[in-house]
């Protein structure tokens, strides 16, 4: 199959050549949110920690003595119903990574591509290099294309680019090898540069 070229005008280049079974598969959506949740999953920290009844410094003695309190027998003070008492479930540090296989991973990506090509939302472009660090420049550029919305693949992120897109909210670059299905999913707009597709091609044939 072929992907249409347009350069930073909107302008029509000469389409390139590329597989069908990297951009144009059958989309499978249960694959694709296994994949999308386990990598969101396996960003998560899990540093979140509380004390439980037994992790609570003090405690040891009787808080006061068993019968004519008039309230209810209690043995120690880090029970949950006291103040500075322990949780009654206590978050502890945990591992939130899934597994996943790489063949899996692969093809959510080919699912999500080929996917986004059909709706219109896979737009490729010969080259996005900036001459200066500047947003407006940038905007202009993404304005000429209806893209004010857009992830950005590309196969080198130079740092003008970096730095023009900083400030421009719901734009964002990274390079081929960072491009994963959760934030393929997200983004309104793939906007893809030529080399980078042709790299992209090679990582999932």
């Amino acid at each position: 199959m072929q992907l249409d070229v347009i350069d930073t005008r909107g302008m029509a280049k000469e389409a390139i050549d590329v597989a069908d079974s990297v951009f144009d598969t059958e989309f499978n959506n249960a694959l694709v949110h296994q994949v999308a949740v386990a990598y969101r999953a396996a960003a998560r920290a899990g540093t979140h920690a509380q004390k439980n009844r037994s992790a609570v410094r003090g405690g040891g003695a009787k808080p006061y003595r068993q019968k004519g309190m008039g309230r209810a027998r209690a043995g120690t003070r880090s029970s949950p119903l006291f103040r500075s008492g322990g949780q009654i479930f206590a978050a502890s540090p945990r591992d939130y990574s899934q597994k996943v296989n790489r063949k899996s991973y692969r093809q959510a990506m080919r699912s999500v591509l080929s996917e986004l090509h059909r709706l219109g939302r896979l737009i490729v472009v010969d080259n996005l290099q900036l001459d200066s660090p500047k947003t407006r420049n940038l905007v202009d550029r993404l304005s000429e294309i209806n893209c004010s919305s857009a992830l950005i693949v590309t196969e080198q992120v130079d740092e003008n680019l970096y730095l023009a897109t900083r400030n421009i909210p719901n734009v964002n670059v990274i390079a081929p090898s960072m491009l994963n299905p959760a934030d393929a999913v997200d983004c309104k707009k793939l906007l893809i540069t030529v080399e980078a597709v042709k790299n992209i091609e090679k990582w999932l044939q």
